[in-house]
């Protein structure tokens, strides 16, 4: 399948600073960006996008913390059923930061949130937490930048883009000086099958 094209069924359509506690209001429209093409080595080389937490593939909640976007777009192999538009970085699992240029390359709205697929605590007023800003990166209970939950100006985002030649996202994003948002104490991604244990644990 090439970048851009769709399943049959989709459509295109310090933590001091503030709190992802619930929505406000906003004014523009904003796309999201899913990367899900990693290897996952920590986590046996499974498909960890499509592991099970809750009775759920992580992938699918996080795409559902994303419902009201203008348009989800997934960096990663097709999954059938998703409504979202797949594109690959070139080569295939080449790094975040080549699968944020695929993913940004068909970005249409002026914001932009970015996301890993293994986020089993993201929920859309922890999206619109980061929203209320124009730049922000959700920050969890040890104080860590997690550059893999965060809302973006899309034109700040692709200036920045066009003259990086790094590989590492905090040294293409940290530099934008983004509002940091405080997670829940429980928040965490799922890197490891015991990350994955802890999230079902909480969660049934």
């Amino acid at each position: 399948m090439n970048a851009g094209e769709t399943t049959d069924g989709a459509r295109q359509a310090g933590r001091r600073d503030a709190w992802a506690g619930g929505p406000r209001g906003r004014a523009e429209t904003y796309d999201a960006v899913i990367l899900a093409g990693g290897a996952a080595r920590r986590f046996g080389g499974t498909d960890k996008p499509g592991a099970l937490v809750g009775g759920r593939p992580l992938i699918v909640r996080v795409a559902d913390a994303v419902a009201d976007a203008s348009r989800t777009i997934i960096v990663g192999p097709v999954r059938p059923g998703m409504e979202a538009v797949f594109v690959h970085e070139d080569p295939p699992g080449s790094g975040p930061v080549p699968a944020l240029r695929a993913g940004l390359q068909i970005v249409v709205a002026p914001r932009v949130v970015l996301l890993a697929a293994d986020l089993p605590f993201l929920t859309q007023p922890v999206v619109a937490g980061l929203l209320a800003h124009r730049n922000a990166v959700l920050v969890d209970a040890e104080g860590r930048d997690q550059w893999l939950t965060g809302a973006w100006h899309t034109d700040t985002l692709r200036s920045a883009l066009e003259s990086y030649r790094g590989a590492s996202l905090r040294g293409l994003l940290h530099p934008l000086r983004p509002v940091r948002v405080a997670a829940a104490d429980h928040w965490t991604d799922c890197d490891t099958p015991a990350d994955l244990a802890r999230a079902e644990e909480r969660l049934t």
